[in-house]
């Protein structure tokens, strides 16, 4: 609130938008709705893709490297995406890439900016129901603000 009692427009919300990526469409979705919000909010988007390394026990040399490269090419497929849909909405987005697990090196990073808000895209495997999704993990750590985008 202002001095005189009012409440000032467009001094809320978040600075920082940290929004997890995959691929899969429900990352896609969750992309474009921070996409939207960071346009808003005049906020700063940053998306991060988390690559799972493989299990390396038991593969040859030349399977992680296919691997490897793959998760790389999927990371520059999403640099292409998310950079022609920032600039149909006139904002800028900061692709970062890592490699781990995706709640450990998602919090790492918001931490790190630090982020206001965090938004991932709703888990699509039957099997994340009783383990945990990526997005139930984030909300448990409770640092900031989840968003899960269906």
């Amino acid at each position: 609130m202002t001095a005189a009692g009012q409440f000032e427009r467009g001094t809320d919300g978040p600075r920082v938008i940290l929004v997890g990526v995959d691929g899969s469409p429900t990352s896609l979705r969750a992309a474009a709705y921070a996409a939207g919000l960071a346009r808003r909010q005049r906020s700063r988007l940053v998306a991060v893709y988390v690559g799972e390394p493989p299990s390396m026990v038991g593969w040859v040399p030349e399977a992680q490297a296919v691997a490897q490269d793959a998760a790389a090419q999927v990371g520059e497929e999403l640099r292409r995406e998310l950079q022609s849909a920032a600039e149909d909405l006139g904002i800028a987005v900061e692709l970062r890439t890592a490699q781990g697990d995706p709640v450990t090196e998602l919090s790492r990073i918001a931490d790190e900016l630090p982020a206001d808000a965090v938004l991932v895209g709703a888990s699509e495997q039957a099997g994340h129901r009783v383990i945990g999704s990526v997005a139930v993990r984030l909300v448990r750590v409770g640092r900031w603000p989840v968003t899960v985008v269906p």
